[in-house]
């Protein structure tokens, strides 16, 4: 059974196919939030300390961690600012953490200074990327997602998203990096705007985890970009996903509709013993006045990803926005 082992200085997470289901939280990004992106580069880590303690506390498993703030100069500026966030927020939590940039030089101080073995997102089937961070990946013995798409950018063709994602597997094995430390983001692309979406991720998840055997993840937003009421759609994508195979996803835990949908993916398909976390996060569960779903208390909710261990704007990292 594929197993991809991540891990903090003290915790360590499996993501498999006999899991539950990884939350990886998206909000450490300040991709479409310019308030985080103009406290970041004036130093002030306010927000992400807040949101860092609050991911957790509502259940993500691992922390995604993006310092992209600015197109300028990113080679200069980002690795700084990366490494300085990377380590504020390794020294607030104890989950395993995602080290997300499209900088190599970025990826590669932040691994410098990362604790346990943390998971990078992520490398492309550019012939450019896979020489940059595959030999990373493997000098420093860590995971990797691997987006399917190349030079040719992102296609609507699932058959060929596919044949990107076995091309990035095979480039890695010439590292000697195996399967279980690839995750395929198979590339979800937005309902609204490709009505074959989601049938196409279900498709492509159940041939990359029979064909290529490998564990999967995505930006989970990006299947309700430009529609209303976003989480009612994301929330029904989450079961669906699970379903198909997919096994994490990079996503808001804030999101009490779209939590409540993971954990009960979880208990439905097996991964959640005796329903033990759901019965911990719901126990005291009552519904908001007027009806509505209510959240659990932070203090009673337990991780979506169960600890057995211990953007639209790039599509594939998960889209945050304010």
């Amino acid at each position: 059974m594929t197993r991809t082992i991540v891990a903090s200085a003290t915790r360590e997470v499996v993501i498999g196919f006999d899991q539950p289901f990884c939350v990886i939280g998206e909000r450490i990004n300040p991709t479409g939030r310019k308030k985080l992106a103009a406290e970041m580069i004036e130093g002030n880590f306010d927000t992400v300390i807040k949101d860092a303690l609050e991911q957790v506390a509502a259940g993500a498993t691992m922390l995604d961690v993006n310092a992209g703030v600015t197109a300028v100069n990113p080679n200069e500026t980002e690795p700084p600012l990366l490494v300085q966030t990377l380590e504020i927020v390794q020294g607030l939590v104890d989950v395993p953490l995602s080290i997300d940039s499209s900088v190599t030089a970025a990826i590669e101080a932040a691994l410098k200074v990362a604790k346990g073995r943390p998971l990078v997102n992520s490398v492309t089937g550019e012939e450019e990327k896979l020489e940059a961070i595959l030999p990373l990946c493997k000098k420093y013995d860590v995971p990797v997602v691997a987006i399917s798409n190349d030079e040719t950018g992102i296609s609507q063709d699932p058959d060929v998203r596919f044949a990107v994602a076995k091309k990035i597997v095979e480039r890695a094995a010439d590292y000697g990096i195996k399967p279980h430390d690839i995750v395929v983001d198979p590339l979800v692309m937005p309902i609204g705007a490709m009505g074959t979406a989601g049938l196409q991720v279900f498709a492509l998840l159940r041939r990359l985890r029979e064909e290529l055997k490998v564990n999967t993840t995505c930006g989970l937003s990006n299947i309700s970009f430009g529609l209303p009421h976003r989480h009612g759609i994301n929330a029904g994508f989450i079961p669906m996903v699970i379903g198909a195979g997919m096994t994490s996803a990079i996503m808001n835990p804030c999101r009490p509709q779209e939590m409540e949908a993971v954990r009960a993916a979880n208990v439905l398909n097996g991964t959640d013993e005796n329903c033990y976390n759901w019965i911990k996060t719901y126990r005291d569960y009552k519904p908001a006045e007027g009806g509505a779903a209510g959240a659990p208390a932070p203090a009673a909710a337990a991780a979506g990803g169960g600890r057995r261990g211990g953007r639209a704007a790039r599509v594939g990292a998960g889209a945050v926005t304010e």
